[in-house]
């Protein structure tokens, strides 16, 4: 079996294809960090035209990679939502062309679902587990029961982790995408020189905030005199938002208390940023629970977690129809 996934939800065009003994057999990843490091964020229209010239050859390399022909593909799966419709589009409608033309199924892959469920092609973990969803566009807990059964028990009431770490980097005068730059620099600043606020963390409430945390660096940085000053911002700054996830973490694990939970996970490209891993994994050790993250370079957008998630479509018998409507909000829950 061969599974093409193909992803394009913001601003990486991807496809990879994978089989259903976890084999990766191509994984391509086009970034248009390029073409949005100017405006410091990503720009939908720019995303989308990216998108629509890069995708066909996107797709064929994956295809050179894994050493086959589009007729070995035995089904396609393609990113049908949550993310900036213009790309959804692009990347559904080639996904959809490519099933019409071979005839051979088509997947409707949820973006996060796919974040939810490329552990389980990375590592050995059975349902249910607690996952922590954090990305650009996305910060949510929820337990994973099965395929299409997830259970959300907090999400940000505003903004996501990811976008924080892109605006408080902008803020100090450094580069997109945020989330690498500061947790490079943050290795060499003093994360306690700045007392800043830990949002929701006095409730029982598994919610997220952050656009509290960002107001509050904003107004550190103009007492902020040298780079040393900036660098120990930064630090602290992850170190705040390091601990609202292991407080919530916690708040989960306890909500969950009555769920045989085989795992905790962390997922999305915050995933990559090993400060967190670590403080989530000793969060998690006094509980007897595995953490778990996928790879540093499967925590961003990629095709393989959407080949992945057609694998486990495939193999529950779960098709879509070509009239299939792409989607810019596609939440776990529904």
């Amino acid at each position: 079996m061969y599974i093409l996934g193909i992803e394009s939800s913001c601003d990486e065009t991807a496809a990879a294809i994978v089989t259903e003994d976890r084999t990766i057999l191509s994984n391509i990843v086009y970034s248009q960090i390029n073409e949005h490091e100017f405006f410091g964020g990503v720009v939908p229209e720019v995303a989308a035209r990216s998108h629509l010239e890069k995708i066909d050859v996107v797709v064929n390399n994956a295809l050179l990679d894994a050493r086959l022909d589009i007729s070995d593909i035995t089904a396609v799966a393609g990113t049908c939502g949550p993310g900036l419709i213009g790309g959804v589009i692009v990347g559904a409608t080639f996904a959809k062309s490519i099933s019409m033309a071979m005839n051979i199924p088509f997947i409707a892959a949820n973006h996060l679902e796919a974040h939810a469920l490329s552990i389980r092609l990375t590592d050995d973990v059975d349902f249910p587990y607690l996952l922590l969803l954090a990305s650009g566009g996305h910060c949510q807990l929820c337990v994973v029961y099965s395929i299409n059964h997830f259970e959300v028990i907090g999400k940000t009431i505003d903004d996501s982790i990811g976008e924080s770490f892109d605006k408080v980097a902008k803020l100090l005068g450094w580069e997109y995408p945020g989330g690498p730059i500061i947790e490079k620099m943050s290795i060499h600043g003093n994360d306690r020189s700045f007392l800043l606020p830990h949002p929701l963390c006095s409730k029982d409430s598994c919610d997220f905030s952050f656009s509290g945390l960002k107001t509050a660096v904003r107004l550190a940085a103009t007492k902020c005199q040298t780079e040393r000053d900036k660098i120990d911002l930064c630090a602290s700054f992850q170190r705040a938002v390091t601990d609202v996830l292991v407080y919530k973490i916690n708040q989960a694990i306890k909500v969950c208390k009555t769920v045989k939970l085989s795992a905790v996970v962390i997922s999305g490209g915050v995933a990559a940023n090993k400060f967190i891993r670590i403080a989530l994994q000793n969060a998690c050790e006094p509980y007897g629970l595995r953490f778990l993250a996928p790879p540093v370079h499967l925590c961003t957008d990629n095709g393989v977690m959407i080949a992945w998630l057609g694998v486990e479509k495939f193999l529950a018998g779960q098709f879509n129809d070509l009239n299939f409507s792409p989607m810019p909000r596609w939440p776990l829950s529904s």
